[in-house]
């Protein structure tokens, strides 16, 4: 019986059972941690790129762009807050204000809207941005602030951005 044993070579049933139960329990355990990860890429990319972000960062850098280029001289509110509009010089030669932005919200969406004061006519208007559900311009001393809510049923987020006028 002792020579058998000696001369024993391979594995037993047992021990690749034992080997298999391992090795399936070690993929399984990656697999997991490979799903999670990839579930939590995907949830952290649609939260940095939703269209609802994306038109976060828009309006801001528009709206700053717009009230830091004008003039405090030529400012209007609506009284409740509903639009705003700030006046601007066309060129560095002009004389006096002869430009308009506004800024007004119509449904769903942020729009600027562009003209001439003398005679007083539209010449662009340009959407800013999608999933309005609300909008409020307020002034404060040199400063024109926005409160910008956005949702697109799924995601809601809320920006506020004050620009000053710098002319």
């Amino acid at each position: 019986m002792t020579k058998k044993l000696k001369n024993r070579r391979g594995l037993s049933t047992i021990e690749l059972m034992v080997a298999s139960v391992l090795l399936i329990v070690a993929v399984f355990s990656i697999a997991v941690v490979l799903s999670d990860s990839q579930r939590g890429w995907d949830s952290m990319y649609n939260r940095i790129y939703s269209d609802v972000v994306t038109d976060s960062h828009v309006a801001r850098r528009m709206f700053d762009a717009v009230v830091r280029k004008s003039s405090s001289q030529g400012f209007s509110l609506d009284s409740s807050g509903n639009w705003v509009e700030v006046c601007y010089y066309a060129s560095d030669s002009s004389a006096s204000l002869d430009r308009y932005a506004r800024f007004l919200v119509a449904g769903t969406s942020l729009y600027v809207e562009y003209g001439s004061l003398n005679p007083r006519q539209t010449l662009n208007i340009e959407t800013v941005c999608g999933n309005v559900s609300s909008c409020v311009f307020k002034k404060s001393g040199r400063s024109v602030q926005m409160m910008l809510t956005l949702n697109n049923s799924s995601e809601e987020l809320t920006t506020v951005t004050s620009a000053v006028m710098h002319n």
